[in-house]
């Protein structure tokens, strides 16, 4: 509908007051032009420049309009005179300016409003030679112009003015009686028709620079709203701070009263409104809300929290599925073109949408889909609490947003998924690291095992070599020597004595090396007995007194004063005391002494005996306690002849009997030498004793 002045719905009537003569006119009119004839008697110039200088000296608006209106309306003599102005553009509104007489006015506190309904308009033209389209434009003129004009309207003198070969408005001249118009009228009326185009070009100029201003006005705010994404689509910000600015800045350059940005999570991840016209399993979220406070607080009185932050959060975060929201199912339903409302009194179908929306409150909308490649990822919503046409520059912004909106949420989800693929292969690149460098250290420490291996092997081999080599060369001697003729008895029997004790030692170390074997695989259960403690290592020490007394060395027993009881294999314990005393002779310094301490102590509610063995000797380093109990291991620089399996055994031994046994070697302070115990923990009972 058209602008119209004197006659817009809820403006204030600009009527000029109506001239009682044409005299009077002439007097109180600001054109010293002289007096006005009646219009059978005043030239067509001389109108026509009087519509000239209104043209020339007021501003090419309704005013201008208005004044030519009164102007020829007393000219005439008749009851209403209107002029629409038609541009042409379709972005401008006509223009309309009327006048009439006093009768058909009423002043109420200076408002002058019409007062009678208006009748079907009986439409004459100024000419013949007019088409048949000019009674159509001239009734859409009067519709226009004279909508608010409730005056009986029997008869229209009219006529379209042209401008440059188009038409730019409609001159109407109304008596509210039956009339028949004189051909003078008609050819006045037709003479100032030139005039009349004039004024209608200046009203048309006027209003497409106001419009041109006001796109280049909103183009101003679309290019600072562009230019406000870009700058936030470069930014830092995490995604959500982002939408919000986002939000904020589309919501305020289109003047609305709520925005709000939804996020969808479907149940299919692979959704395409392409591939599938229909409603999909999807979750909607509110991420981002903005409101305008003065304007929603006018509009829905109650509902707004006293700040604004509180708006915010009004409806932020809360959820709902796609299938109890009939405008979010057209969106799908209709390949994701967006949904316009105006009013929600035109759209019945909008009674399906969620109660997040409130349209009963705000019921104009625009529902523009986030898409990327055929898959809505959300919704930017727009609404208004009065009735709104939106205008396609207006949706064409919201859907540039929309699309950077869907960009932004896709380069981010992108680069989420990206760092978590970045994330997780980092993991896997650092557990492989790991890995590799486990795997390069166990290598490493198996090419050293290899190593220390292989220099055992030579040291076995060199060291068995001379245990069983030594005592076969014995042997051989002793057997060449009795082959002798001649030989006497008591050599005989002293090569008969070397013969026996070297297959003994033979026998000793394949015997050991089978007891190793046997105690590995834990073939045999230990044989058990009760033994007296006390007597049994009393018993074993004398047997190596005289050992020890060769180097001067003297030992202690330090035994409880009743004797202990202890169930155990015998065989077994001997070997374990035996071996250690035999250590302990072989390495412990001249001039120093041995203990030897038993006791009983109960750790972990279980009875265990305890047995120490300390000496004086040269020191073990920590390497050494390490592989000083293994098979055909000895200690570095240790010539003393051995096979290298007597503390081998002796572990062995006391782990078949459910033992334990420790090394310590502390230096002694200001001496060369150092303390070195065995610690013998051994159950006192045969239920300790596992298999």
């Amino acid at each position: 509908m058209g602008r119209i002045f004197n006659g817009v719905p809820g403006m204030k009537q600009r009527f000029s007051p109506p001239l009682q003569s044409l005299d009077e006119l002439d007097r109180t009119s600001k054109y010293p032009h002289g007096k006005l004839m009646q219009h059978q008697e005043e030239p067509a110039q001389q109108l026509a420049q009087k519509i000239n200088q209104i043209v020339a000296n007021t501003l090419p608006q309704a005013g201008m309009l208005q004044d030519i209106a009164q102007l020829l309306g007393a000219a005439f003599d008749i009851d209403c005179c209107c002029l629409v102005s038609l541009t042409g553009e379709d972005s401008s509104e006509p223009i309309a300016a009327n006048w009439c007489k006093p009768e058909y006015l009423v002043t109420n506190s200076n408002e002058i409003f019409a007062i009678e309904p208006v009748d079907l308009p009986v439409v004459q033209c100024a000419s013949e030679a007019l088409t048949i389209e000019f009674p159509q434009l001239i009734e859409q003129s009067l519709e226009i112009g004279c909508q608010q004009l409730h005056i009986p309207i029997k008869a229209v003198l009219a006529i379209p003015t042209k401008f440059a070969g188009k038409t730019n408005g409609v001159v109407s001249l109304i008596k509210s009686q039956p009339y028949d118009w004189s051909e003078d009228e008609r050819k006045l009326l037709e003479a100032l028709e030139a005039s009349c185009a004039i004024a209608f070009s200046q009203v048309g100029q006027a209003q497409v620079i106001a419009s041109q201003q006001q796109f280049v006005q909103t183009c101003a705010q679309h290019q600072s709203l562009i230019k406000q994404l870009s700058i936030l689509s470069r930014s830092n910000l995490e995604l959500n701070q982002m939408l919000q600015l986002v939000l904020t800045s589309t919501a305020e350059a289109l003047q609305v009263d709520r925005g709000l940005l939804i996020l969808l999570k479907y149940t299919d991840p692979l959704f395409r409104i392409r591939q599938k016209k229909q409603v999909p399993k999807a979750k909607a979220t509110v991420i981002g809300e903005w409101s305008n406070p003065e304007r929603y607080r006018n509009t829905i009185p109650g509902t707004l929290p006293d700040t604004v932050q509180e708006t915010i959060q009004q409806a932020l975060e809360q959820s709902f599925l796609i299938s109890d929201c009939g405008l979010c199912q057209r969106i799908f339903i209709d390949s994701g073109k967006p949904i316009i409302v105006s009013d929600i009194s035109d759209s019945p179908d909008v009674a399906a949408a969620t109660p997040i929306f409130a349209l009963e409150k705000l019921p104009a909308m625009l529902l523009m889909p986030l898409e990327n490649q055929g898959r809505i990822l959300g919704f930017l919503v727009l609404q208004h609490a009065e009735a709104r046409a939106w205008q396609s520059a207006e949706t064409n912004i919201v859907e540039m947003v929309s699309a950077q909106v869907s960009n932004s949420v896709i380069q981010s989800q992108t680069l989420r998924q990206v760092q978590m693929l970045v994330d997780e292969r980092t993991a896997q690149l650092q557990r492989s690291l790991e890995v590799q460098a486990k795997l390069y250290e166990k290598t490493r420490q198996y090419v050293e095992q290899l190593r220390e291996l292989n220099e055992l092997k030579d040291e076995f081999l060199s060291n068995m070599s001379d245990r069983l080599r030594y005592p076969l060369t014995n042997m051989r001697m002793a057997i060449r020597n009795l082959r002798q003729p001649s030989i006497q008895a008591d050599r005989q029997a002293r090569y008969f004595d070397i013969l026996e004790q070297e297959c003994t030692k033979e026998i000793n170390l394949i015997n050991d090396l089978l007891t190793l074997q046997k105690l590995e695989t834990h073939q045999e259960r230990p044989q058990l007995e009760n033994v007296d403690l006390n007597t049994r290592i009393q018993d074993l020490t004398s047997t190596f007194a005289t050992k020890l007394s060769e180097k001067g060395i003297n030992i202690v027993l330090e035994l409880p004063p009743e004797s202990l009881k202890i169930e155990t294999e015998i065989e077994s314990f001997d070997r374990i005391l035996q071996e250690l005393l035999a250590n302990a002779t072989k390495y412990s310094q001249p001039d120093t002494t041995v203990y030897l301490r038993a006791n009983h102590q109960v750790i972990e509610q279980t009875d265990r005996v305890i047995i120490e063995l300390a000496n004086i000797g040269r020191g073990i380093s920590e390497e050494e306690v390490t592989y000083i109990f293994d098979k055909f291991r000895r200690g570095r620089g240790r010539w003393t002849p051995g096979t290298g399996l007597g503390l081998a055994l002796v572990k062995s031994l006391i782990q078949h009997l459910n033992g334990e046994i420790t090394l310590a070697s502390n230096q002694i302070e200001d001496s060369d030498f150092s303390k070195i115990s065995f610690t013998l923990n051994l159950p006192q009972f045969s239920d300790e004793i596992k298999s």
